[in-house]
């Protein structure tokens, strides 16, 4: 996993696809070169918002393994330390949780890989990243909120910018940073030059006529940023 994490990534979200046909909609982004795809579980409570649970990531990972992607999944919910383990059995590959919600990190993160995931902790906007000086050592990937989480669609809040830049000198370099909102092609190369090696993308992706060709422009510009 951690190899996959060390690339310039476009990640998919499936937040934004058709939760009618989300195997259908892993396997078109997938072919189109998609290696990780990203999986965005939310509970009501920690965000205005509900998705999935892990059996729809149980559902799901089939059509991702079977053609050589990844899960990452990103839990926006209360407690995660309580749903670890169901999300890495249903197939997860990376499981992010979010520092806000989680009283004990460091034993969390440590659940994580012992479950046999990579680990990876989320930070909302107004959450320094100097929090992490704690558990830097301990983390595969951060993941920066570029948005208010919560809802798919949203227009990118400029100050991650600096967010990413500040995290990229902050933690170890073999730590992937991974963004997630509003990421378009008008910002894609920027937010890779910022630090940003993993680049979210739910509406710019499945919201596009052809989200095969919405794809392929983002990890394009991505790969030559």
């Amino acid at each position: 996993m951690n190899d996959v994490l060390e690339q310039r990534l476009v990640t998919p979200s499936i937040l934004s696809a058709d939760f009618g046909r989300l195997a259908a909609d892993i396997a078109t982004v997938i072919d189109a070169g998609a290696r990780l795809i990203h999986v965005d579980v939310m509970d009501g409570h920690f965000v205005p918002n509900i998705t999935i649970g892990a059996p729809v990531v149980k559902a799901i990972a089939p059509a991702a393994h079977e053609r050589g992607a990844a899960l990452d999944v990103h839990l926006m919910i209360e407690h995660p330390e309580r749903y670890v383990d169901a999300f890495a059995a249903a197939g997860a590959d990376a499981i992010t949780v979010h520092q806000e919600a989680c009283v004990h990190l460091h034993r969390t993160l440590a659940q994580i890989r012992e479950a046999g995931a990579a680990a990876g902790v989320a930070l909302n906007l107004a959450t320094p990243i100097e929090t992490l000086a704690e558990v830097r050592d301990d983390v595969d990937l951060v993941l920066v909120m570029s948005v208010n989480p919560g809802f798919g669609g949203q227009r990118f809040i400029s100050g991650a910018l600096d967010k990413l830049r500040r995290a990229r000198a902050f933690l170890p370099a073999a730590v992937a940073i991974e963004v997630d909102g509003g990421v378009s092609l008008d910002n894609a190369a920027q937010l890779v030059r910022c630090g940003a090696n993993l680049l979210v993308a739910g509406n710019s992706v499945y919201g596009a006529p052809d989200p095969s060709a919405a794809f392929r422009a983002l990890q394009a510009a991505v790969t030559a940023a």
